[in-house]
């Protein structure tokens, strides 16, 4: 299988948990983290059941690969998200040396990847991310236009 193959196969991991997070209620995003091929984590955003503002699929997943495998560095991890991750999550990635990032939708209003700040590529920063965007964007956009369009019409929002 060919890198793409393998990111493409990822993502659809990722977008399963995306899923399984609306059918939650919670805002739809996912995540995979993968070592050499296997998964380690998968992570979806829970901030409503869990009452915590930083309970992103990204963190998470961050968070439990590094318990799991006992260390915080994560540089030979590749973690897959169906969304551009929020400066929170930027910085947790940074902060954890992840390797690499793919991820599938822009995020316009808070993404800190590419739309509004570009947090894993700053150079005066101590670590950089390298960057694969748009893997099953519109997949991963359609679903969260889906989440906020019926969140709309329910008065939630």
């Amino acid at each position: 299988m060919n890198p793409a193959e393998q990111d493409i196969q990822f993502m659809r991991i990722a977008l399963d948990e995306a899923r399984l997070a609306f059918d939650e209620g919670e805002a739809p995003v996912g995540a995979v983290l993968v070592i050499d091929g296997d998964v380690i984590v998968t992570a979806r955003n829970n901030r409503e059941m869990s009452f915590d503002p930083t309970g992103h699929a990204e963190t998470k997943a961050i968070r439990e690969a590094a318990r799991k495998l006992q260390r915080w560095r994560l540089t030979n991890a590749t973690l897959y998200v169906t969304k551009e991750p929020c400066p929170m999550c930027a910085g947790v990635m940074i902060n954890a040396r992840l390797g690499r990032l793919v991820y599938g939708c822009d995020d316009i209003k808070g993404g800190a990847v590419a739309s509004l700040y570009q947090l894993l590529s700053d150079s005066r920063l101590n670590h950089q991310v390298v960057i694969t965007a748009g893997v099953l964007a519109e997949e991963s956009a359609q679903l969260l236009k889906s989440f906020f369009k019926a969140r709309r019409k329910s008065g939630k929002e």
